[in-house]
């Protein structure tokens, strides 16, 4: 099974959380997400890295968005946290060692496969993975609304 890091998924959050506002703290984007604040500063400083953030120093300092969601591929943002999308040690871009490359019959075979999954991380940006934002609806009139519904039996 392929499985993104713990800290790939939390980079995505933190990402989609700074579209909310202009300037955020990390304590402030911690607070938002429920995500620690240590492991926030780690990913903010890691995409800050990688030009998809920026950070500014002062008393109206925080982290801020350097391109919009719709910027920005999830790829980016994988291979920000997680290093090359590399689905074995024989791919290209791969950070890995494979002990038995001059012997495996697979040897090669894997670059499509990795290449058809890196295009569709490409394909997929921030702002596709966003959830839409609910419209701000009065708890009374919800309830009017419920009450208004036929009853079906």
């Amino acid at each position: 099974m392929l499985r993104l890091s713990k800290m790939t998924d939390y980079a995505v959050v933190v990402l989609v959380q700074l579209a909310e506002g202009h300037m955020q703290t990390s304590p402030a984007i911690a607070a938002e997400t429920g995500i620690p604040e240590p492991t926030v500063a780690k990913v903010l400083k890691a995409l800050a890295g990688h030009g998809l953030v920026a950070s500014v120093r002062g008393a109206r300092g925080g982290y801020r968005l350097l391109r919009p969601l719709d910027a920005v591929p999830v790829a980016d943002v994988i291979a920000a946290i997680d290093g090359p999308i590399a689905l074995t040690a024989c791919v290209e871009g791969s950070t890995m060692e494979c002990g038995s490359s001059g012997l495996c019959p697979m040897r090669g075979r894997w670059g499509p496969v990795n290449a058809a999954i890196t295009a569709a991380l490409s394909a997929i940006t921030l702002a596709d993975m966003r959830v839409p934002s609910r419209p701000n609806v009065h708890p009374l009139s919800r309830g009017a609304a419920l009450r208004s519904l036929p009853v079906t039996e």
